[in-house]
């Protein structure tokens, strides 16, 4: 084991999800809680014991993660892996070319093992313990169930093993991955009015739409798209009205909400 590997994979994987979940939680929940609160998806503000949950799951993921770096950089598997040390040895051009590649093969994974996840068989062994976070936080990114905690690192075994990544690639991506992981469930909706509509917000995953996920159990399974639930059919077909009725929340709801 190498523990020295371990720590500092903790230490990057942890700051990454503390720092995106700490900032959005301290704005949107402390600072500006009863200013915003109009605005929030589901109206009320989940309690401390669910923050506590959410965190608490959230650092068996992050070791598990860890583990899964560790096996993967070992000497009995690392020289098998795609992951190549100098950028020049490929070009910048391949270099810059390989995130959207990164990015769609997420999107699709995450889209699969969600649906299978959702399977009765499966669900509760493996995916209600993200689902008992009904009305989401940002500490809920990462809240999952150890199982659960190794399907979702399971991409990055095959991005170990498909085509060739530098190590900045993967830093680069999963910070970008934590940050749009968070505003999924921040339970505010970032996007503007009318955004859910256009050309191509209509193809973006958005809070709204994770929301709702979250709320009712069904639909609306993709990550950072929406191509694969247009694509099968899985979008909730109330997401256009709760978008719309969100983002048409004005001051003057406030004092109603």
């Amino acid at each position: 084991m190498n523990w020295d590997l371990f720590f500092k994979a903790v230490e990057k994987i942890g700051s990454r999800y503390f720092g995106a979940a700490l900032i959005a939680f301290l704005l949107f929940y402390v600072l500006f809680r009863k200013k915003w609160l109009y605005q929030k998806i589901q109206q009320k503000i989940p309690k401390t014991k669910d923050f506590l949950r959410e965190i608490s799951y959230s650092l068996t993921t992050i070791i598990i993660f860890s583990l899964i770096i560790v096996i993967l950089n070992s000497p009995t598997i690392g020289p098998h892996t795609t992951r190549y040390k100098e950028i020049d040895s490929l070009g910048w051009g391949y270099y810059f070319a390989v995130f959207p590649i990164l990015f769609f093969m997420h999107d699709f994974y995450f889209y699969i093992m969600h649906r299978i996840m959702h399977h009765p068989s499966i669900f509760k062994y493996v995916h209600l313990v993200h689902h008992q976070s009904t009305n989401p936080s940002p500490w809920a990114a990462y809240a999952f169930h150890p199982l659960e905690a190794l399907i979702e690192q399971g991409i990055v075994v095959i991005f170990y093993f498909t085509l060739p990544i530098h190590i900045t690639h993967l830093a680069l991506f999963f910070l970008f991955s934590i940050l749009y992981n968070v505003y999924g469930h921040l339970g505010y909706e970032l996007y503007p009015k009318g955004f859910n509509k256009t050309k191509i917000g209509r193809w973006i995953n958005t809070s709204v739409n994770h929301n709702q996920h979250h709320q009712y159990f069904k639909g609306n399974y993709g990550l950072y798209t929406l191509i694969w639930d247009r694509l099968f059919g899985t979008i909730r077909k109330d997401y256009d009205q709760q978008f719309e009725e969100v983002k048409n929340r004005t001051i003057a709801n406030k004092a109603v909400l």
